[in-house]
């Protein structure tokens, strides 16, 4: 069982609800995302999904368009990212580190070490999952087949767009959870339709086995509580980027973890009993 897979096992034995903070790898300081990250986890996060910089990220909305720009001009890429993870290996051996990124940098980083350079540096560095957001399952099977042979499980974005054929798709090959977007457009956009987002998991639960973490426009405890009712997991990005992008050094891991903490304490609160019911 996998990193990813015995987290979910573990949070549904205790009726908890997933929560799995994004971050950009760099941002808003080079030296300070493994600081982040364990704070993240101080405060309360399942499973950590670091960003892999990427110059035309078509996916992500303002913050995070922004954030991976900041990241690349301090000379942050994929090798640097794996570096990152490496070294939070060192300090955390049990929270899964999910990379999330474009095809670009991984194509590019076989092109220079050597096919299948990735896996194999992505397994050292003690990486659970990967998400490429350009790579639909059904043009990537060798990739996520590679990627689960080394016990690396290959997570795919659905969408409220998104047919049948390609969850079947999604539900054959996915390993770990499935990314649900809860909205039509772009990270950090728009206003959720929690009733609707229900109703797009139910139906995705028809073909998917793997747990269901949905992200998009999450940005408060609020809305997260909302959407958990029923979800697996909930994914936040934007709001926490553009939360640290303005700290101090000195302050952006305590920062995280005080935000992390709000949202998780609105995920527990949301699966005890009313006193007194």
């Amino acid at each position: 069982m996998s990193r990813i897979a015995s987290t979910f096992h573990a949070l549904r034995e205790r009726g908890r609800k997933g929560l799995v903070p994004y971050l950009m790898a760099g941002d808003p300081y080079a030296d300070a995302t493994v600081e982040i990250m364990l704070a993240l986890v101080r405060g309360g996060a399942d499973v950590i999904e670091l960003g892999v910089p990427f110059s035309d990220p078509m996916a992500e909305g303002p913050v995070i368009q922004k954030a991976c720009e900041r990241a690349l001009a301090k000379g942050i890429g994929l090798a640097q990212v794996l570096a990152i993870v490496r070294s939070f290996r060192a300090h955390d051996a049990n929270t899964p580190v999910v990379l999330m990124g474009y095809a670009n940098p991984f194509e590019r980083y076989d092109q220079r070490h050597g096919a299948g350079a990735f896996v194999a540096d992505a397994r050292a560095a003690g990486i659970d999952g990967v998400l490429v957001v350009d790579y639909p399952p059904e043009e990537c099977e060798a990739f996520a087949g590679g990627l689960a042979a080394a016990g690396i499980d290959p997570i795919f974005l659905l969408a409220p767009t998104s047919t049948e054929e390609r969850m079947r798709e999604v539900g054959r090959i996915a390993r770990g959870y499935a990314y649900c977007v809860s909205l039509k457009g772009v990270t950090g956009a728009g206003h959720i339709d929690v009733a609707a987002v229900a109703q797009m998991l139910a139906r995705i639960r028809m073909h998917v086995a793997v747990p269901l973490a949905v992200g998009f426009g999450i940005s408060d405890a609020k809305t997260a509580q909302a959407v958990a009712a029923d979800a697996d997991a909930v994914v936040i990005g934007s709001r926490l980027v553009q939360l640290l992008e303005t700290e101090s050094r000195e302050n952006v891991a305590h920062k995280a973890a005080e935000f992390m903490a709000s949202i998780r304490a609105a995920l527990d609160a949301a699966g005890r009993p009313v006193a007194g019911g």
